[in-house]
């Protein structure tokens, strides 16, 4: 086994309720929630009309109007966090070497707002079944292919090295950073410039979510919708943003005197084999994933002081998580503190798991755990300790995130403290 130890250096959010890594910590550990009716559009028809939109103006984070102009928003997000956290690790694009620095970019839903919103130019609204191409803008391409996300975000951080996208639904996020780990495990990079991005909030993504009821109905409540382990809960809240990290080994990053957060410690992923949308209530194969990722970390369930929640509001996930993380840990699991951010942030897809990487890289750096919230009345079948409602100051060695997807997927990570991690 490689004895390379991957250090995140750098840390860069764009998030519903503020942009920037500093912002998104000042939301979560507050305990305010950023959903709210839906803007981008007109939500009238639909289900669901609230979501978790992001206070986004590319303009006013740097991108000029030809960048505007080509990408997507998905693309911008990925933009604005890879220089965000580029500055944190204190790199600049051309300090690196191209050729020895990598991309992972995860998303699960390309780029939906640009490849919808030029349909109904290039279809006029949808009237004709043969569109005009003459209408649309140049770069139309670019919202089809998915790996223009990696692309733009290999362009702002000079890197030309492996480039990636990593596409596995809600557990994109978390599977992106697990690959990009094992990039420098193996030596194909010096570097990693890694997280996720998804901007989903469309027409299209509320009328495929409104078709399977997975989402809440808590439209006169926005900021309370999302209500994740609580009896009431009636789904998830949709949610945007990106996350982006700077990998490196430990010891280049000690050589070169960088900050380092933690170290990626331990990941897995696994698949159930079971169901398009559909949970065992036993939490197995989520349990299994946990387990892998400790044991790569080197680590036993009594390490670990926290755990950031799949969480989505589903009452079928938030019992099958509850279950796996008993299985996974045994009776630490009744002694650890367990919260969602998605009460607060909403569910951004392929995005999450990244976001969720963040607040437990800045729950290590501040030893407070983010709570979660509106968990009034807990499920009686969801009986950890959930955090409810207030941030809470607790001594974070050692976080493990987990996510859980349609189509079966399980992914778990495990961040340490260097200190946590050698030991």
């Amino acid at each position: 086994m490689s004895t390379v130890r991957t250090a995140v250096t750098g840390i860069g959010v764009v998030a519903p309720g503020g942009v920037g890594r500093e912002a998104f910590w000042e939301l979560l550990t507050a305990g305010r929630t950023a959903t709210r009716r839906i803007s981008f559009f007109d939500p009238s028809g639909f289900r669901c009309q609230v979501a978790a939109e992001a206070d986004f103006a590319p303009e006013e984070h740097g991108l000029g109007p030809q960048e505007i102009r080509r990408m997507d928003r998905a693309a911008q997000m990925a933009v604005v966090a890879t220089r965000e956290a580029l500055a944190d690790a204190g790199l600049a694009p051309g300090t690196l070497e191209p050729g020895r620095t990598a991309v992972t970019v995860g998303n699960a839903v390309g780029c939906t707002m640009g490849l919808e919103q030029e349909y109904r130019v290039v279809s006029d609204g949808g009237r004709k079944w043969v569109v005009d191409a003459e209408y649309a803008v140049p770069h139309l391409y670019d919202y089809l292919a998915p790996s223009s996300l990696a692309r733009e975000v290999a362009w702002a951080s000079g890197a030309e090295g492996p480039a990636s996208v990593v596409s596995s639904g809600c557990t994109s996020g978390i599977d992106a950073i697990g690959y990009a780990a094992g990039l420098l495990r193996e030596g194909s990079a010096d570097v990693v410039i890694a997280g996720s991005t998804d901007a989903p909030i469309s027409p299209i993504t509320l009328a495929c979510f409104d078709a399977i009821k997975a989402t809440s109905t808590f439209n006169d409540e926005p900021e309370a919708a999302c209500r994740p382990f609580d009896i009431n809960r009636r789904g998830l809240v949709l949610g945007e943003g990106a996350a982006f990290f700077v990998l490196e080994p430990l010891a280049s990053a000690r050589r070169r005197g960088a900050h380092v957060y933690c170290e990626i410690a331990g990941y897995a992923g696994r698949a159930n084999g079971y169901h398009m949308t559909g949970l065992e209530p036993d939490g197995r194969e989520m349990a299994e994933a946990i387990r892998v990722a400790l044991d790569q970390a080197r680590l036993t369930p009594d390490a670990v002081d926290y755990v950031n929640a799949h969480g989505s509001g589903t009452r079928q996930n938030d019992r099958h998580e509850t279950a796996a993380v008993k299985r996974a840990l045994g009776d630490r699991a009744r002694r650890v503190p367990m919260s969602s951010i998605k009460s607060m942030v909403g569910h951004s897809l392929g995005a999450i798991g990244s976001i969720e990487l963040a607040a437990c890289a800045l729950a290590i750096e501040h030893d407070v755990v983010p709570p979660t919230a509106n968990l009034s009345e807990a499920d009686p079948e969801c009986d950890l300790d959930y955090v409810p409602g207030t941030a809470r100051d607790h001594r974070t060695d050692v976080a493990l995130s987990v996510g859980s997807g349609f189509g079966g997927f399980q992914s778990a990570l495990v961040v340490a403290s260097p200190e946590a991690a050698a030991s």
